[in-house]
């Protein structure tokens, strides 16, 4: 038993071989003398249950398996941009800062007010020691030392966080903003992918593909930029919901990069083999006729194998010059020879 790989995807290229095979019948059928009596002379070919594996097929974009968008906590004026786009960092380094300016000010106010926070607080105590003032004044004076603490605990984090540093090592894929600009608080400023979480290849799938796909899944990948050359590829990733703006469903591929250096950004086709096969039937590849993009038409007989039966069929896939179809159910043998002169319900005479 034979396992063919087809394409939902895809499917439209398949017509071409087709529409060849039906040219080809035509100039033969043109070159030859149609028969001259009613009933035309036809030979048959059993329709063979073969194990499918319909593969899909998608197109999508190179990527790095960890990404980060970096950005700052807080706004402000960007002042120090240190690396470009393609440069490689290392985990640590120094990425780009804000003007330290206005949030150096703001860190010297909290430590001000923290400060007095806490001389009011000793001189509440003191005065509460020496029955001058109450035990609410000191309570007061104590919250007010706490919450001025926290204030200055907070300058101090958003000071941290008014420069960017690399979480990792890996490369910087992106850079959205220049020395000079205005950044609001968490917009991306660069783009950084991890050396370490190696490249994949994300697609969407409708529906019908998406629920045939798991994890685990090979596939097989090719790249506009490396002509001739395939990727090996596991599915690593299928979303549980499709996408608010496209109804697709986002598939990750992981990518093995067969040494080479993959960078984001690159146009990827992948061919994913889902686990499983069907069993659709197979015909003989001269048995089709008339093909429109996966349309195409066969010819079977009638039950007292007198008149020909015109059967419209979906084409899924050809391998082995046998061709993959839906839509014979039922049939178990299909007219090859003799096909080119037949209509539905031409009279036919069968021969060996």
């Amino acid at each position: 038993m034979t396992t063919m790989t087809i394409s939902r995807r895809a499917r439209r290229p398949l017509a071409v071989p087709l529409l060849v095979l039906a040219a080809a019948c035509g100039a033969d059928a043109s070159a030859e003398t149609a028969p001259a009596a009613d009933v035309v002379p036809v030979r048959t070919a059993p329709v063979l249950q073969t194990d499918v594996t319909e593969a899909i097929r998608a197109t999508g974009v190179l990527a790095s398996k960890e990404e980060a968008q970096l950005s700052f906590k807080i706004g402000g004026v960007i002042s120090r941009i240190y690396v470009d786009e393609g440069e490689t960092v290392r985990a640590g380094q120094f990425l780009a800062t804000l003007d330290p300016g206005e949030i150096d000010a703001q860190v010297s106010r909290a430590r001000t007010g923290a400060d007095k926070a806490a001389r009011d607080l000793a001189r509440a105590r003191a005065l509460y020691a020496d029955s001058v003032a109450t035990l609410e004044q000191v309570q007061n004076a104590a919250s007010g030392a706490q919450a001025a603490q926290a204030e200055l605990r907070i300058a101090a984090f958003n000071r941290r966080y008014a420069r960017i540093v690399a979480p990792s090592d890996g490369t910087v894929l992106r850079r959205a903003a220049d020395e000079g600009e205005l950044a609001s608080p968490g917009s991306a400023v660069l783009t950084l992918g991890s050396s370490g979480g190696g490249s994949v290849l994300r697609v969407g799938l409708a529906d019908r593909d998406a629920v045939r796909v798991r994890r685990g899944d090979i596939a097989r990948v090719t790249l506009d930029a490396f002509p001739g050359q395939t990727f090996g590829g596991t599915v690593t990733e299928v979303a549980a919901a499709s996408s608010a703006g496209t109804g697709t469903y986002e598939v990750e591929v992981r990518v093995d990069p067969n040494g080479q250096a993959l960078a984001s950004g690159l146009i990827g086709r992948v061919e994913i083999a889902p686990a499983g096969a069907r069993r659709l039937p197979t015909v003989p590849l001269e048995a089709v006729i008339e093909a429109d993009g996966d349309s195409a038409i066969v010819f079977a007989l009638s039950a007292d194998g007198k008149k020909a039966r015109r059967i419209n069929v979906t084409v899924a896939s050809i391998v082995d010059g046998r061709v993959a179809v839906t839509g014979l159910d039922g049939v178990g043998a299909v007219v090859t020879d003799g096909v080119a002169y037949l209509g539905d319900g031409t009279a036919v005479r069968r021969i060996p």
